[in-house]
């Protein structure tokens, strides 16, 4: 097998892998908790919450944290975004994904009635929660921002990414990638062009809070520090600075009431990180 063989298999599981298992259930209905746009914000929770999924995923993947929001009192939307010619979400350019979110969070605004929003974001929604609010229109929408092992700075891939460059295939791969329809993985790539444009200057914009939540055991995100952003008005921390015992892996963030604290404490850090237990995936 050729070396260039031998890479773009390892790439392709990687995208496999990043990808995640396809969810293929409908929207939440209002009687969920969340999705309900008759929901207005209380003086408590004055803005409301815009979830959003990972790549490859849908509205569903919220369907533990989502509930879990809205019955802390918030107003929570979701959407699906980013899909490609087949029809899989998040898997648009970061851009045209960031252009869609943008126009929801506009429609949020004029629903409700509210000033700003909070961004909760999972790995591909985490990198856009950031995204956003620096590159994607006011930044002044934004009152707290959510991510959850985003990867910020681009993801090496166990140190796959280093081996495609120093091979010299980064462009055969990125061609082959926009080929499969993922040209969202292209762009969430350590030395990417969409990870340049994110870390061209402060990724924190002013008046607006930010949490990074990452994993340690995250086998996606590599290294998982990888998400954080070492900015002023950004806390960063990873699952097991808080809770030692949560073995939680990058897929697994969903699916944790350990990592639904994490999130209402962001949106509101007077509410205690209790920890719960995530699946090691």
């Amino acid at each position: 097998m050729s070396l260039l063989t031998r890479v773009l298999t390892c790439v392709a599981v990687a995208v496999a892998t990043v990808s995640g298992p396809l969810v293929t259930a409908s929207a939440a209905a209002p009687s969920s908790g969340y999705d309900d746009w008759s929901c207005r914000p209380s003086p408590a929770h004055p803005r409301p919450v815009v979830m959003l999924h990972g790549l490859s995923g849908m509205s569903q993947q919220w369907s533990l944290h989502g509930p879990a929001v809205a019955r802390a009192g918030y107003c929570v939307f979701t959407l699906d975004y980013g899909a490609n010619a087949m029809g899989l979400n998040g898997n648009a350019p970061v851009e045209r994904s960031a252009t869609e979110i943008s126009a929801y969070v506009d429609r949020v605004l004029a629903e409700t009635g509210a000033a700003r929003v909070d961004l909760v974001g999972h790995s591909l929604g985490g990198f856009l929660a950031l995204w956003v609010p620096k590159l994607a229109g006011d930044p002044g929408r934004f009152g707290r921002v959510v991510a959850l092992t985003p990867p910020t700075h681009g993801t090496t891939l166990l140190g796959l990414v280093a081996l495609v460059d120093g091979a010299g295939l980064r462009a055969t791969v990125d061609t082959l990638l926009g080929a499969a329809g993922c040209l969202a993985c292209v762009d969430l790539l350590a030395g990417s062009r969409a990870v340049a444009r994110l870390e061209a200057g402060p990724i924190a914009q002013p008046g607006v809070a930010y949490t990074v939540v990452a994993t340690r055991y995250d086998a996606v995100v590599t290294p998982p520090a990888r998400g954080f952003v070492r900015e002023p008005g950004v806390t960063n921390y990873l699952v097991q600075d808080r809770c030692p015992l949560d073995p939680v892996g990058h897929f697994g963030i969903g699916f944790d009431t350990g990592v639904t604290s994490m999130i209402l404490n962001g949106l509101d850090p007077a509410v205690p990180v209790r920890c719960g237990v995530g699946p090691p995936v």
